[in-house]
């Protein structure tokens, strides 16, 4: 193939690489892994298309003073680990990092200090820099390394500095995306802080105060009132151990990606098998109208609702109900166990007594909640007897966090 007959060729590459660049960009970068190979399967395509040796992509890093290695084809391998991160005002790539432009390099003079063996200047003559930009910022950039003094027709460079453009969309949708993980990362961080404070600190504050009266009561030989702060001690211990197991399990796994009423009926659907009461969720309303930061609330409301009606009510039945009302969305959880009035029987008299004290707890975290999302939760007995816990969150609050 004579010179002509070559250049036609890399310029057809040219167009049909640029051509499939819309359709690999909008597939989108996921991770850091993913960048790598988008830059270096772009890499193989315009080393083949200008007929250079070897090419290689830098990527500024977040402090700004240095340029990492972020893709490599055919560098030698001392090469690559020399060129892993250099300065970012290294020679003609520094200034090509710090503005929009295209440039040759001939002059191997920087480059060869990176390495000790013998590369540029003997195996690359000729460096092609260009500047990977997205808006106004120079995010990073590209080398195409020659073997030979080569000269790039001006529509061939044309080209590559449309795709330095496009990959530096790539470079800017993962910055977005490791921002977007980060602050996911951080109000995770804050939330468990949160969690950990709301569900446990408070418990254990009140064993702190509950200890010292039981060593009192243990050094006046008070069996009595020994027994009932030991009791009040373990029964928080309890709610510790349990509420620390909710919490990680809300860590371990977040909120149905199918939404609140996927996540309600599935507690429904195994409820009976787990505790022996028949569970209904029925609902009035088409659209809920909630964040998802909402429905992780609401579910968690719900759910320690549940767990209570499971483990003091000794009910047969127990229902969820979803309605729109004038007050707002109300969440409504009834069960036709023992409620919280003591019945006469004096061993249910205990029983409902111990309920009392040890949902006290989960009662809290259920308001905690419930004020977050700028609503109430309301908890009595239902007439009839069983327990009736009411969740209203305002129209006003829904109106305006609807999802966009």
């Amino acid at each position: 193939m004579n010179k002509p007959q070559r250049q036609l060729a890399r310029e057809m590459h040219a167009t049909a690489v640029v051509g499939a660049l819309p359709t690999v960009m909008a597939v989108g970068v996921g991770h850091g892994d993913d960048l790598r190979l988008l830059l270096e399967r772009f890499l193989i395509s315009i080393v083949a298309m200008t007929g250079a040796s070897a090419g290689a992509v830098r990527v500024v890093t977040d402090d700004g003073k240095k340029m990492r290695l972020a893709g490599h084809l055919g560098l030698p391998e001392h090469v690559v680990k020399a060129e892993q991160l250099v300065q970012r005002d290294c020679g003609i790539c520094g200034l090509a990092s710090g503005r929009d432009m295209l440039a040759w390099m001939d002059d191997m003079g920087s480059c060869a200090q990176h390495s000790q063996q013998a590369y540029f200047g003997v195996q690359c003559r000729r460096v092609l820099v260009i500047s990977l930009t997205h808006g106004q910022q120079v995010l990073g950039i590209y080398n195409l390394f020659f073997s030979e003094h080569v000269e790039l027709s001006a529509e061939t460079e044309t080209m590559l500095r449309l795709i330095g453009q496009m990959l530096g969309l790539a470079l800017h949708n993962a910055q977005l995306e490791r921002e977007r993980l980060r602050a996911t990362v951080m109000k995770e961080r804050q939330e468990m802080a949160g969690e950990v404070h709301d569900v446990i600190a408070q418990t254990l504050a009140y064993v702190k105060m509950r200890l010292p009266l039981l060593n009192a009561a243990m050094l006046a030989h008070d069996d009595i009132s020994s027994i009932k702060y030991l009791t009040d001690v373990k029964t928080a211990i309890g709610e510790v151990h349990h509420n620390l197991r909710e919490v990680m399990t809300y860590f371990r796994a977040r909120m149905d990606p199918m939404g609140l009423m996927h996540a309600l009926n599935g507690i429904a659907s195994g409820f009976f098998d787990r505790t022996g009461i028949q569970l209904e969720v029925r609902s009035s309303v088409q659209n809920l109208e909630l964040s998802d930061e909402q429905e992780i609330q609401v579910f968690h409301i719900v759910q320690e609702a549940l767990a209570n009606t499971a483990k003091h009510s000794m009910a047969r039945y127990a229902v969820v109900a979803i309605d729109k009302t004038a007050s707002g969305l109300e969440f409504v959880i009834e069960d036709d166990g023992l409620g919280m009035a003591a019945p006469s029987v004096s061993t249910i008299v205990t029983m409902a007594k111990e309920m009392t004290a040890s949902t006290h707890f989960g009662l809290e975290i259920m308001r905690g909640r419930a004020q977050r999302l700028g609503g109430v939760v309301e908890v009595s007995t239902n007439e009839g007897g069983g327990t009736r816990v009411r969740l209203v969150i305002p129209s006003g609050v829904l109106s305006s966090t609807l999802r966009q």
